[in-house]
């Protein structure tokens, strides 16, 4: 099967576009950020005549300060999204209509949470300043993926956005950030939706092309945080404490995407169609058996803690 060009692809997928960012506007609620923050809690820094920030002013624990951290960061660098996904997408039609609200939304995050860490203390403000200039000037390259690239991408990067900002919420076990983050993860959860419908149209579409672009993205998956500074090392500290990790990552993101695209049972699918779909198979069943292992080893290590203790 003769894989579709770009201009092709925006135009048979443009009806199914426009019916999901319709759906999206019907669906999305309503939200003020502001509040979402205890600013009763706010008073000055150093440079207004007040406090410096001290470890002691914060009551979140050190892994939940890193895990919001990374999530305000990942979602911080919304201008180099913004870029590629409006450079695969286009201005024009539904398809840059999306783009728009989507950054609209993304962006309404990012102040939100900061906000809220500013005003409680919760980290610490000059570090998280330094982090967010030096990873908005790494920026993110998204390597001119191709429009199913970048829609499949998207679908995975979308739902395990959700999750972690869940999962963070919950960790932090402070009411207004797990509010907070829980306002945010339904707002992930609806542009998961937009992509994933996206790619089960295109599957339909040109299936062959498609399953080459999931195998490509579930085996190179990385999240957009990767380039914030000291991220492999935040990243592990988030996955021993569960909130997020390679089971996580095959369960709850990997797993379900792939059951509800039918990738398993697609027909039609022509000789790299069924290679990419023997790659997706073994890509999987390796991180399923990662994920088992690092379980595994997290449990022993935890089992050790307790027996010093």
């Amino acid at each position: 099967m003769t894989a579709l060009e770009t201009e092709q692809l925006l135009t048979e997928l443009e009806p199914v576009v426009e019916e999901n960012l319709n759906r999206h506007l019907a669906t999305a609620d309503e939200w003020m950020p502001h509040e979402y923050v205890p600013w009763s809690l706010g008073r000055d820094f150093a440079d207004l005549g007040g406090e410096p920030w001290e470890v002691a002013q914060s009551q979140l624990s050190p892994i939940a300060r890193t895990a919001l951290e990374v999530n305000l960061l990942t979602e911080d660098n919304l201008p180099s999204y913004h870029r590629e996904i409006d450079r695969a997408f286009g201005r024009d039609s539904a398809w840059g209509t999306w783009v728009n609200r989507w950054t609209a939304e993304e962006g309404r995050h990012a102040y939100c949470i900061r906000d809220y860490l500013l005003v409680t203390r919760g980290v610490d403000p000059v570090e998280l300043e330094r982090a967010r200039m030096e990873t908005m000037e790494t920026g993110y390259e998204a390597l001119d993926k191709s429009l199913l690239n970048v829609c499949a991408y998207v679908s995975f990067q979308e739902l395990a956005t959700r999750i972690s900002h869940r999962n963070t919420g919950r960790y932090t076990e402070e009411p207004i950030a797990e509010k907070l983050l829980s306002r945010v993860a339904k707002d992930e959860n609806l542009h998961m939706l937009f992509y994933r419908n996206i790619v089960q149209a295109a599957l339909q579409l040109t299936p062959s092309q498609t399953m080459r672009a999931i195998t490509e993205e579930v085996v190179g998956f990385q999240m957009p945080g990767s380039v914030i500074p000291g991220f492999s090392r935040k990243a592990v500290q988030m996955a021993k404490a569960g909130i997020y990790d390679l089971r996580i990552h095959h369960d709850d993101i990997v797993t379900p995407l792939l059951r509800q695209w039918g990738v398993w049972d697609l027909e039609d699918l022509d000789e790299d169609g069924e290679r990419a779909r023997e790659e997706l198979a073994g890509a999987v069943a390796a991180l399923d058996s990662e994920a088992t292992r690092f379980v595994e080893r997290r449990a022993e290590a935890e089992a050790k803690r307790a027996a010093r203790q």
